[in-house]
């Protein structure tokens, strides 16, 4: 057991806040509702899992014994935040309980046994790729919003990764039957993940990862083994249990061959949507959006609260058409392109828009219409 380790709050803090998300809220095993601490090696090891996500991480630690505890991931979080600057002495008592102290603050934790912790999940590889860290967060920004949360449709339940061999790319892909987000980005050099074939990873995974990324400016690794994804950042390591079955044939999705184009700024027409799907349908959310030269009228109509309609600019010089969409689904796209200037594409008011930054084929955004 652990007598007595000293670390600085905000070494602490910064460690256990990234457990939070991880460790399970159902309570279906209540021993994962705990972090386990470890202390040795002149470090305070922490380990978070929910048998999907796992999380290893580690500080300095001034440690008189070493040893290790499971204790509520929650409470110790919520008493490190309240606590001031400065360091905070744990100490593991009879029955696994913890002490915590700074200075005349004192908590005692009831904790449970080390032992009864699961097995945490270990890997074998040293093949990982190096990848920018502000380019992975860019392709999960892009994809992730379309994962679905169906949980009969399981595999759809996170976003598809593979090799673009072609080009030295990754390409990541997330549907949910209504719409699709998919872009390819390079990797640093030639490399590419250890696949022979495509991957999903998990939306909990990713949403793990994002954070984590969002935290560095700097490159991470990466690298896929057996079932499982592995991230590792400094001392940071994430282990993602991948999805099992088989993706769709996503680019039967992609509509090809589409005769008509609009070209509008990408913030008017964030704007606009905003505004009048407001008295949209609270369900649908659909609007619907009638073209004609050289402007784009957007209307939307809800018997309980009214209507609502605006015209923007455009650049579209094909055929007038009306055609409803969901404006959720036309906003989460909008968020997520960086670009000033927006392209959608498409034939009919009964076929799919593609919607892409313009000037830009390695993003590509398909949203199902509705009739309306």
């Amino acid at each position: 057991m652990f007598v007595r380790l000293e670390v600085e709050k905000k070494d602490l803090l910064t460690l256990l806040s990234r457990s939070q998300n991880i460790v399970e809220k159902r309570n279906t095993m209540p021993i994962l509702v705990n972090v386990l601490l470890e202390a040795e090696d002149h470090h305070l090891k922490v380990f978070a899992t929910d048998l999907e996500v796992s999380l290893k991480d580690q500080i300095p630690a001034q440690i008189s014994q070493p040893g290790k505890v499971a204790v509520s991931a929650k409470s110790l979080f919520e008493i490190i935040k309240e606590l001031p600057e400065g360091p905070i002495a744990l100490e593991k008592r009879e029955n696994n309980w913890l002490r915590v102290t700074q200075k005349k603050s004192v908590f005692n934790l009831v904790g449970m046994s080390p032992e009864e912790y699961p097995v945490f999940p270990t890997f074998q590889t040293n093949q990982f790729i190096e990848m920018d860290s502000d380019i992975l967060s860019e392709m999960i920004e892009k994809t992730l919003y379309s994962v679905s949360t169906d949980e009969t449709r399981y595999h759809l339940n996170g976003v598809y990764f593979e090799n673009r061999k072609d080009d030295h790319s990754i390409r990541m892909v997330a549907t949910d039957g209504h719409r699709l987000s998919m872009v390819d980005r390079k990797t640093s050099g030639s490399d590419q993940l250890n696949l022979d074939a495509g991957v999903i990873v998990p939306r909990k995974g990713l949403n793990e990862i994002k954070k984590l990324l969002d935290s560095t400016s700097d490159s991470i690794e990466l690298a896929i083994e057996g079932s499982q994804l592995i991230l590792r950042k400094d001392n940071t390591l994430l282990l993602i249990r991948l999805i099992e079955g088989r993706y769709p044939n996503y680019l039967q999705l992609v509509p090809k061959n589409l005769k008509e184009t609009l070209r509008a700024p990408k913030e008017t027409l964030l704007s606009s949507l905003k505004r009048v799907s407001l008295l949209s349908n609270a369900k649908s959310k659909g609007v619907t959006l009638s073209l004609s030269n050289g402007k784009m009228e957007i209307a939307s109509n809800n018997p309980e609260l009214g209507d609502a309609k605006e015209e923007i600019e455009v650049d579209y010089k094909g055929k007038d058409i009306r055609i409803g969409f969901n404006a959720k689904y036309i906003l989460d796209v909008l968020g997520a392109i960086k670009e000033d200037i927006i392209e959608i594409d498409f034939n009919d008011n009964l076929s799919p828009g593609v919607v892409r930054p313009d000037k830009d084929q390695s993003y590509t955004c398909v949203v199902m219409p509705m009739r309306i």
